[in-house]
């Protein structure tokens, strides 16, 4: 008899993350792909192609322009083909999170929708961004837009991502968090300084020069908000392995970026490359810093809660 109850809750325990693994799968799957799309809507912004397709949501009144394909029409074109797809993505996560919401916890269903309407919203400021030819604060809040619904895919996927935290997280949290915020804002006064072109502006003929002057200010405070809680992950006595990781890959790509943020600046943004990196490094380094905040709050309430069920 014994035998047959532990049995049935085996039978049940898989049924039930079957869901669970598939939603998290789906969701970091998506995550690589937000990603890759940042990196191609930089690359189509620093080639000057965010214009290539005059129409839209069509490109030239035809699904794939073949006959006016180029370098940077390919940009343009790609990129909204990526975007559709992970807008595809996010309506099957929300599909099938309320389809199984009985095995799931009872945030997943709604967390999904919020990233849908992110996304609903990203395609409206994309179809903006053509319509009302490359107008800045659109431009910008279209960026800021897409690291808002890569964030909130990074906590949906870590929250999902099984760990059992140690307890010694305390205050980090906090900190992860505070250096996320600031991260995100200083990503955004970077595209507002790409779809303003005020470095240009400002060395050229001194214009602008404000705007170009707060993002390189504006990199103290993220700068020294990663690096200490950098020091204090190594300082926490019997923090989990994975914290001390994500806090180690946070401070490399401060470093980084810092060393990318200082080339561009000094070849005067004429090095696509480098550019594109800066905004993807950037982007990496905010969801590091996301995912070391949810695994924080993990930890710090017991490491496992999300890991339970949650019914009625």
């Amino acid at each position: 008899m014994t035998e047959f109850v532990l049995q049935r809750q085996n039978t049940d325990t898989i049924e039930q993350s079957q869901p669970r693994e598939r939603i998290r799968r789906l969701v970091w799957k998506l995550c690589v792909a937000t990603l890759i799309l940042m990196a191609i809507g930089s690359a189509t912004r620093v080639m000057n192609a965010g214009l290539a397709c005059p129409d839209w949501p069509l490109c030239y009144g035809t699904l794939v322009p073949t006959q006016q394909m180029n370098f940077q029409v390919f940009l343009e074109w790609f990129h909204r083909l990526d975007a559709a797809l992970i807008g595809l993505g996010a309506i099957a996560l929300t599909v099938v999170s309320w389809w199984n919401r009985n095995f799931l916890p009872r945030w997943l269903p709604w967390a999904a929708i919020f990233a849908l309407s992110l996304i609903v919203f990203q395609g409206v400021l994309g179809g903006l961004t053509v319509t009302e030819l490359l107008r800045f604060d659109i431009v910008t809040a279209h960026l800021g837009t897409a690291l808002l619904f890569f964030s909130a895919l990074l906590v949906i996927g870590t929250a999902l991502t099984p760990y059992q935290g140690t307890g010694n997280a305390g205050k980090l949290a906090w900190l992860g968090l505070a250096a996320a915020v600031l991260v995100y804002v200083q990503s955004l006064l970077g595209a507002l300084v790409g779809s303003r072109w005020a470095l240009h502006q400002c060395l050229t003929g001194q214009q602008l020069c404000s705007v170009m002057y707060s993002h390189i200010g504006g990199v103290v405070p993220p700068t020294l908000a990663t690096l200490v809680l950098v020091l204090l992950s190594w300082r926490t006595p019997a923090l989990h392995p994975a914290l001390r990781r994500l806090a180690n890959m946070a401070g490399g790509l401060v470093f980084l970026q810092i060393l990318l943020g200082v080339a561009t600046f000094r070849l005067h943004l004429q090095v696509e490359p480098l550019t594109v990196s800066h905004q993807f490094v950037g982007a990496a380094l905010l969801g590091v810093l996301v995912g070391y905040t949810v695994l924080a709050i993990r930890d710090a309430s017991g490491g496992s809660r999300s890991d339970r069920r949650v019914s009625d």
